[in-house]
């Protein structure tokens, strides 16, 4: 993500539901910190200002008027792999949950949260944790359970990829992960995307959650 030279998280919101984005972009304004550098209330709108304005974290519904924001999510991460991207939406379905994960949203949280839900999940996201409600989690396990089948396909973690994993599993950001290990943000780099690759994983929130529900950490 591109950083801000005044230290401030920049977030993008994407909504079509004007009243909520707007309360929102105000709240979020309040907070120390953070600066909503654009609000989208379409798909073509988001792609254009994600690249006018690069935004380190968008907020995301996962329908967007006709769009399908949960698509909108796989190519915004596709073309930002260093935007971090979050649903924010109102449905739990697992379904949602699962597919949101699989575009490559680091986080989820619901419209219904607290604001200060909502705020720690954008800071969150911001250093590269994984944002997730525990109880959405737990829908997800199921599912996992089902559709993993790359365990043991693409070779085993090293014991120095389980190390990584499990920082992340306590919410450790790339760079906390570097420091507790002595080793560079770019070695940690290449250790989660071999992560991600033999898990099978599309993001760190769901190489966790899979190596949770295998018993790898």
């Amino acid at each position: 993500m591109d950083i801000d030279p005044t230290g401030e998280v920049t977030v993008m919101i994407v909504d079509d539901h004007a009243t909520f984005a707007d309360a929102l972009r105000h709240a979020l304004r309040a907070e120390p910190g953070i600066e909503v550098v654009a609000v989208a209330t379409d798909a073509a709108g988001a792609r254009r200002l994600a690249l006018q304005t690069r935004p380190a974290v968008a907020l995301v519904d996962h329908r967007i008027g006709d769009d399908d924001g949960i698509e909108l999510v796989r190519e915004l991460h596709g073309a930002f792999p260093d935007m971090q991207l979050v649903m924010l939406t109102a449905t739990t379905e697992e379904s949602t949950v699962l597919h949101a994960l699989e575009a490559g949203c680091a986080g989820y949280v619901l419209k219904a949260s607290p604001l200060e839900t909502v705020v720690a999940a954008v800071r969150s996201a911001a250093r590269g944790d994984a944002v997730v409600p525990p109880a959405l989690l737990a829908l997800l396990l199921p599912r996992l359970r089902e559709t993993d089948r790359s365990r043991g396909q693409s070779g085993a973690l090293t014991e120095r990829e389980l190390d990584v994993l499990r920082l992340l599993a306590r919410g450790r950001a790339n760079a906390a992960v570097a420091v507790e290990l002595s080793i560079s943000v770019n070695t940690v780099r290449n250790h989660v995307q071999n992560i991600l690759t033999k898990l099978g994983a599309h993001s760190k929130l769901e190489a966790v959650a899979k190596a949770r529900e295998s018993g790898l950490i």
